[in-house]
This record gives structure tokens, sequence and C-alpha cells, in this order.
């Protein structure tokens, strides 16, 4: 009985500590870039959609932006083509395109059903829908990589539109240009544009790494919160290089537009989002600007 008791005291103080952050956070927006291995395995799946889940019952305002290259090279390698990267980009020809469209509209509608299943009303939009996300040729290097794009605007009002009705918005990466051809968007670009746009407090990138280290050969250098200025000399430093160095570019870009917090998750842990923003210490790497406050309590 005692040991029981114990269970429901420790599920109490967890809601107790939560409850600041719950306080801090109501009816702010925050921005979830879902990718990674957390779109491949279905327990994870489903551990991420519960927490975006929570947090718009506990009066959160989400928005998910969702990738979808493994699914994209997948179905790709299944027509008998080959996926081409350049400096990490997807090259997307037409036929490229059109499956790209296809698997990332399939997921959208996939996180929508999943979301509904836990009594919450989402709607997946492609960033082509009322001209939410507009594009221009985006070039690596000078290399064509075909219909790839940089987002150079976004309609920002048909999100708060649908925040105000209540919806989750689910965003599929795909943009139109001026010309209104389609084109594949990086979605941890638009992750961070939309952020941008809409001025949110977080923006939360779910990836398969633990989070920034000062070292990255050296585990136990993980950095819980980390200031502009701070990130810039670890950029400079040579440390920060692969898949980190747009990522952790790009979190000083939302962090000087606006977005009050970036976070870089792992992905693979089972309620990364809740364990990040609801407890004291926090599991990944938080960023935040120079004067920002410092959110996490050190361990004695």
């Amino acid at each position: 009985m005692k040991e029981e008791m114990n269970q429901y005291l420790e599920k109490a103080n967890v809601l107790v500590e939560a409850l600041p952050y719950i306080q801090r956070f109501n009816r702010k927006i925050i921005v979830v870039k879902y990718g990674g291995s957390a779109m491949v395995d279905d327990n994870l799946k489903k551990s991420v959609i519960e927490d975006v889940t929570l947090l718009k019952l506990v009066g959160f305002k989400p928005i998910i932006v969702h990738g979808g290259g493994k699914e994209i090279s997948s179905w790709v390698n299944k027509v008998g083509m080959e996926s081409k990267f350049i400096n990490g980009l997807r090259v997307t020809d037409d036929a490229t395109m059109e499956i790209a469209e296809m698997v990332l509209g399939r997921v959208g509608k996939s996180l929508v059903t999943m979301v509904q299943e836990l009594g919450v009303k989402a709607i997946s939009i492609s960033g082509k829908d009322g001209g939410l996300l507009q594009v221009e040729k985006k070039y690596s290097d000078g290399k064509d990589i075909g219909y790839v794009g940089d987002i150079k605007n976004v309609n920002a009002s048909i999100l708060f539109d649908l925040l105000e009705k209540d919806f989750l918005p689910i965003v599929c990466p795909i943009g139109l240009d001026d010309e209104f051809k389609s084109y594949n968007i990086n979605a941890d670009d638009a992750a961070c544009a939309i952020a941008r746009a809409v001025n949110a407090e977080k923006l939360a990138f779910l990836t398969d790494i633990e989070g920034v280290y000062k070292n990255p050969e050296d585990k136990s250098t993980l950095i819980s919160e980390l200031t502009v200025p701070e990130a810039q000399k670890l950029l400079e430093s040579g440390h920060i290089g692969g898949g980190m160095l747009p990522k952790l570019n790009n979190c000083i870009d939302a962090i000087e537009n606006g977005v009050s917090r970036v976070h870089i998750l792992d992905g693979r842990i089972a309620h990364c989002l809740l364990l990040e923003i609801f407890t004291n210490k926090g599991i990944g790497t938080a960023i935040l600007s120079e004067d920002g406050p410092r959110y996490y309590k050190e361990e004695n």
C-alpha cells in the first residue's frame, strides 16, 4: 500500500513540476519539426503524437511541420529510380517531385488520423494551400538541384485562422513559386520559416542525436542551454559538422527573428517533447537569446 501511495505521490510531483511551464506557455505557439527515426518507429510515432496532443490539451498552440525523407527514398527505390543528393539536399526532378508530394501528403493525413484518435481536431495542409509557403528556386553552391525551394514568404494568416478555430495544423513542406510550379522544401527550413512567421514561443527539432555537444566525440559534453553568441562561437570553432551545421544555423536564425526558444531533441527517446518542456533539467539542447531567461535549474 505504501509503495502504491509513493507511486501516486511521484505522479503528483511530476504534475506540480510541470505547472509553472504550463502557466508560462499557456496560449503560446510551439512549432514542432517532426522527422527522423520518430517518423519510422511506430512506438516513437505514437509517443510524439501523444506529446503534441497533450500540449494542445493543456493550452499550448502546437503546429507540426513534418518531413518524410526516408519514406520518399523508399518509394523512389520502389519505382526503380535512384535517390541523388548534392550537399545533403535531395536532387528533385519531375518524377521525384511527384513522388515527394504523394508521400508527404500521405504522411500528413496519417498524422491527422493519429491526432484525431486522441480527441483533438487536426488538419493536414500543404504549403501550396492558400499560398502558405511561397518559394523561389534553391541552388546548392551554384548547382541546380531541381525542384527544391527556398521560402521567401509565409502566409501566416492561414495558420492563425486554423489555431483560432482550435485545429492542430500539420504542414507538408511543399511550396509554389511565382509560376505556380511545385517545389520540395527542406522540412527544417520550413519549420524555421513558419516559426518566425507566427512568432512562435518555441521551435522544437526532433532529430536522431541527443543534442549539441561541446565535443561531439565526448557524449558527456552535452549542452543543456546555449545562447546565440555561444552557438556562434561553437560554429566558428569548427567542432560542429554534418547535419548539425545547418540545423544550428537555422536555430540561430529563428532566435534572431523573434522565436523565443529553440530545442534540439533526440526523437528516439519516447516522450522527449514532454521531458524537455515540462521538467527542470530537460533532456536535449535549448538555444536562447543572449538575454533570454534560463529555465532549467542545475541539480545540486
